[in-house]
């Protein structure tokens, strides 16, 4: 789209905010200097959008020798009747004119989508947001944007402390980057010192924590977490744990490659897994499996949850 002629119609989909407001702004960037004003046509889909003041926007002459641009955002809401307004209008488009829909969530089946999807190869332009497992390789690209260095660990922290939000992540780098201009690199102690937690804490972050062998984070984590069921963090604890024993008699034979076939997980799932196993001296793991049934007996005959799990994880961690 910032090269290539212009299609008559755009139709930018997805609930990541920052792509979706990069693309309008490179969209809006390719107007003609000094005539934006008068070629740049903004609505808000709502009930109040009448179709004839939508096809006659979009049927105006530009100004100029540029193009004019018409943008609808949260396009999911448009009436029906401009919604066929458009798809009518896209039949014989005006060919000074440039159509942009901006939509959190647009079906592939409805019509509006097909009708855009028609005007040309790359008319869709897909926002939808990253897996959280995705996004640390894109934060430390999202970083150099800001001329900062960083790597996956301070990537993954900032995410699990704001959330999968690309909006909140690029604000919170740029108040990194001009905290640590002077270094040039954005390390996980500038996050933990510098970046509040908002985000609901996610039982894997604790799991790795755990399996790091970080006592202070990993009970620092269980504490922020809200309403927290000693059960089943223990269940899970243990799951990981048995995948750790799993590691670390792959990696004894030479065959850790294959742990995530064994595991019947994708390959991201257990990319720490060997890291972690390494931590643990002979036997640790499977102590702490049998301190894992313990602590679940014992929850479940009623001893106090918050002491009896606290001391699993400190054993877990070899600070008990």
């Amino acid at each position: 789209m910032a090269k290539a002629a212009l299609l008559p119609a755009y139709l930018i989909v997805g609930s990541d905010e920052l792509k979706s407001r990069q693309a309008v702004t490179r969209l809006k960037g390719r107007l003609e200097p000094g005539l934006a004003a008068f070629n740049l046509d903004e609505h808000v889909a709502g009930p109040d959008l009448v179709p004839g003041d939508v096809v006659a926007s979009l049927n105006t002459i530009p100004m100029g020798t540029g193009f004019r641009l018409v943008l609808i955002t949260k396009a999911e809401k448009l009436p029906k009747p401009v919604s066929e307004a458009i798809i009518a209008y896209l039949k014989d488009p005006n060919p000074g004119c440039t159509l942009c829909l901006v939509a959190t969530t647009l079906a592939k089946s409805t019509r509006l989508y097909k009708a855009v999807k028609a005007v040309g190869e790359h008319s869709i332009i897909d926002c939808a947001p990253k897996k959280r497992w995705q996004l640390a390789p894109t934060v430390v690209r999202m970083a150099a944007h800001y001329g900062m260095q960083t790597d996956e660990a301070a990537a993954a922290e900032l995410v699990s402390r704001v959330g999968e939000s690309t909006t909140m992540i690029d604000a919170q780098l740029r108040s990194l980057a001009a905290l640590c201009r002077e270094s040039g690199r954005i390390t996980v102690a500038d996050v933990e010192r510098n970046v509040a937690r908002t985000a609901e804490v996610k039982p894997w972050d604790f799991l790795d924590a755990v399996c790091a062998r970080d006592a202070a984070k990993a009970l620092g984590l269980y504490h922020l977490m809200q309403n927290p069921s000693q059960i089943a963090l223990t269940s899970l604890l243990c799951g990981r744990i048995r995948e750790l024993v799993c590691a670390r008699s792959l990696a004894a034979r030479g065959e850790g490659g294959l742990l995530a076939s064994e595991l019947g997980k994708q390959q991201w799932q257990v990319k720490n897994h060997l890291s972690w196993a390494r931590r643990f001296a002979d036997g640790e793991l499977e102590g702490s499996l049998e301190r894992c049934a313990r602590c679940e007996r014992a929850l479940k005959g009623g001893d106090d949850p918050e002491t009896t799990f606290v001391s699993l994880v400190l054993y877990v961690c070899g600070r008990a």
